[in-house]
């Protein structure tokens, strides 16, 4: 199956999962953080999730299953039970459907994601080893410094005044990498000194624009002439 990574917006969509167990209450406790409604399929749930809205379905009857399945946007399989999981994927055809014991079955993964400040990651090896997700999980959290996560806030204060600026993208790409690359507002950065940061991005677009605005001025009056 050709995988490729996306991000879905699940705010308010309704998500069924068949099983109460650790894996469909961590499933269940990410799509509940994000909007979404959940209904859980299985003996009980946590009080966690109860406060958080989710909504257990004790009634495992073939008929509950299939309005759970029509009710539902996203439908995730991660009960213990084959046959319940084989049954469910087969209603689910035409669902996204997440597969915890065979995800190569579904059509969605849904993979070890975390937040570092504003950066989400996810990671995703393929179904091979959620072990070895984790790990890089670990890895990565240890590489991603604090000065990273600046030039991140100061990128998007970077683009937000260059596109009131300039309508050429390219032109907008030589600013931001300029910027990236400057050694005294990397200097500020490393000194978690954001503000000062921004100062500095601002002179920079500036001064380069008003010699931008004398530049069109001189080639005008050499076009008058």
């Amino acid at each position: 199956m050709g995988w490729t990574s996306l991000f879905l917006d699940v705010n308010g969509k309704n998500v069924f999962i068949l099983g109460t167990g650790e894996v469909a209450h961590r499933r269940a406790d990410r799509f509940l953080e994000n909007g979404s409604k959940v209904i859980l399929s299985g003996n009980k749930i946590s009080k966690d999730l109860s406060d958080k809205g989710a909504i257990l379905e004790e009634d495992g009857s073939k008929e509950t299953y299939k309005k759970l399945v029509e009710w539902a946007d996203i439908v995730v399989v991660a009960s213990g039970d084959k046959t319940n999981n084989d049954y469910v994927s087969l209603i689910s055809k035409d669902k996204l459907l997440n597969r915890a014991d065979f995800p190569e079955k579904g059509n969605l993964a849904v993979p070890t994601s975390f937040y570092i400040d504003d950066v989400q990651i996810s990671i995703f090896t393929n179904g091979k080893s959620p072990l070895m997700a984790r790990e890089l999980r670990k890895k990565i959290q240890n590489i991603v410094s604090d000065e990273d996560i600046l030039q991140i806030k100061l990128q998007d204060f970077s683009r937000k005044i260059l596109k009131e600026k300039f309508d050429n993208q390219k032109v907008r790409k030589e600013y931001l990498y300029k910027i990236l690359n400057n050694s005294n507002i990397s200097k500020l950065l490393k000194e978690g000194k954001l503000k000062e940061a921004k100062n500095y991005v601002e002179k920079i677009i500036n001064n380069n624009d008003n010699s931008n605005d004398h530049n069109n001025d001189h080639n005008n009056d050499n076009n008058n002439d």
